[in-house]
Order: C-alpha cells, then sequence, then structure tokens
C-alpha cells in the first residue's frame, strides 16, 4: 500500500530527512511539501530536494498575502525546478481575515495567472466562519473562471457543504480531506465526504496542523496519514488498500506526474 500526503508544511526546524523520520509509517510514500510565503515555498523546495518521492508547491497563504508584493517575480526562481508540482497554498481566509480581503483577492488572482503561465495546478485554501459561505462563492467564482481558462487544482482541507463539494466538482477541482473527519463533532466534513467521489478525492494531512485522532493536540506530521485513510476508506465502505490506490492514483493525476516505479 502507498499513500500520499498531497498537503503538508515543512517548517525545516530538522533536516528534512529527520523530519520525515519522526514518525515511521512505510506506507506513505509520497510528499507533497506546500509552501505559505517564498521563505516557507522555499522551505518546501529543500525538502524535495532532499526527499526521495516527494515534491513541492510554492505560493501564498492568504495569511500572508497582507505582506506579499503584487510583483511576484520572486517566486519566478521555482518554475524550472524539476520538483515543482502545483502553485500553492493559495486563497481566501474570511475566517481570520488576517489579510484585507482586497488584498486577498487580488494575491489569489495573480498566483492563478501564474499558475495557468507556468501550467501548474493550483492548491487552494477556503475558509469562512461557521455557518457563512462568503469565501466559498467567490473561491468557487474566481475558480470557475480559472477552470474555464484550462487550470485546475485542488481544494484542500475541504469543510463546505456537500452542495459546494458538487459545485467545486463540476468546475474540475479535486477536494482534499484532512484529520478533520477522525474527530467526533465532525459530521459536516463526514457528510460532505459522502458526496465525493472517490476518484476526486485527495488524502492529506496539513501537518503540523490537524492531528487526526488518536493524536489529536500533538504535532500533525505526514506519517499519521495512515489514520486518515482507515478513517476515510471506512466511511466510504471500502478496504484502506484500494483507497489508497485511487487516491495516489488522484493525486498524480491533478498533479501532472509520472508515479515513479
Amino acid at each position: 500500500m502507498e499513500l500520499f500526503d498531497t498537503h503538508f508544511h515543512y517548517s525545516a526546524e530538522l533536516p528534512p530527512q529527520e523530519y520525515r523520520d519522526l514518525v515511521p509509517a512505510p506506507e506513505v510514500r509520497f510528499l507533497l511539501a506546500v509552501g505559505g510565503d517564498l521563505e516557507g515555498s522555499r522551505n518546501a523546495r529543500k525538502f524535495a530536494e532532499t526527499i526521495e518521492d516527494s515534491w513541492f508547491a510554492a505560493g501564498v497563504h492568504p495569511h500572508s498575502a497582507g505582506t506579499c508584493p503584487l510583483d511576484l517575480a520572486a517566486f519566478a526562481e521555482f518554475t524550472e525546478h524539476p520538483k515543482f508540482a502545483a502553485v500553492g497554498e493559495l486563497g481566501l481566509d474570511f475566517y481570520y481575515d488576517n489579510s484585507e480581503r482586497s488584498k486577498q483577492f487580488k494575491i489569489l488572482e495573480l498566483f492563478l495567472e501564474q499558475a495557468l503561465e507556468w501550467q501548474r495546478p493550483a492548491i487552494i485554501h477556503l475558509r469562512d466562519k461557521d455557518d457563512v459561505f462568503t469565501a466559498y462563492d467567490e473561491g468557487w467564482r474566481i475558480l470557475r473562471e480559472f477552470a474555464d481558462s484550462g487550470g485546475g487544482g485542488a481544494v484542500h482541507c475541504f469543510g463546505g457543504s456537500p452542495k459546494w463539494a458538487e459545485k467545486f466538482l463540476e468546475i474540475g477541482f479535486y477536494l482534499g480531506v484532512t484529520g478533520i473527519v477522525t474527530f467526533p463533532r465532525a459530521h459536516n466534513i463526514r457528510e460532505t465526504l459522502s458526496v465525493i467521489p472517490v476518484e476526486r478525492l485527495l488524502l492529506e494531512t496539513d501537518a503540523p496542523y490537524l492531528a487526526p485522532v488518536p493524536f489529536r493536540g500533538k504535532t500533525n506530521h505526514p506519517g499519521y496519514l495512515l489514520q486518515i485513510a482507515e478513517k476515510v476508506a471506512a466511511e466510504k465502505g471500502i478496504k484502506v488498500e484500494m483507497l489508497a490506490e485511487i487516491t495516489t492514483a488522484n493525486a498524480f493525476k491533478m498533479l501532472n506526474l509520472e508515479r515513479p516505479q
């Protein structure tokens, strides 16, 4: 069984191999290290350069959008790297509103233009306050235009309703599921999971955040992806080995990568 963690963050506090070995999990073979600003994107690149069967994404998280210059020239340093697989993490965060919304919109739109030019998928973050779906509404509008122009990617850590899941699926996006699916009170995530075809599903840890049960409260790590896979497989009523094969194939398809032998 080979799992693909399609979204984790590497802080470079430990050397890449030492970090990789923190939680031994032979089932978790493939990794996508995701940046949230320029420094984080460089850290993600460092991890991918060191660790076999790993790739990286470069972008600016909405929390950092307020301090990101509108000239994205600095990110051109990633474009020719053979392990540069996606643009992200990008998006809209109206839960914390750490950056002015106008700047969040602008940075998202600029990076999506670059994703089309660089021919890379986008890794998208959308978060609203409880029972409000403004970020999903605005994000869907922007991503629909992106998809109409030939773009694609994934909405990571999907927390929208079943209706919103169907809308993002309609425009060709994959949806990522994290350790939240294991939380006892996360009935909404499991309800939404029921409408996501397994062929459009991605597994992710979002480490160091959102550690799954039974590790909730601890620092998350890609090695905990197996617990997420087991819960998702149970919810879908399929064997975890089958889920692993399908979601790993989904990841390579979404990222436009060839699967190593």
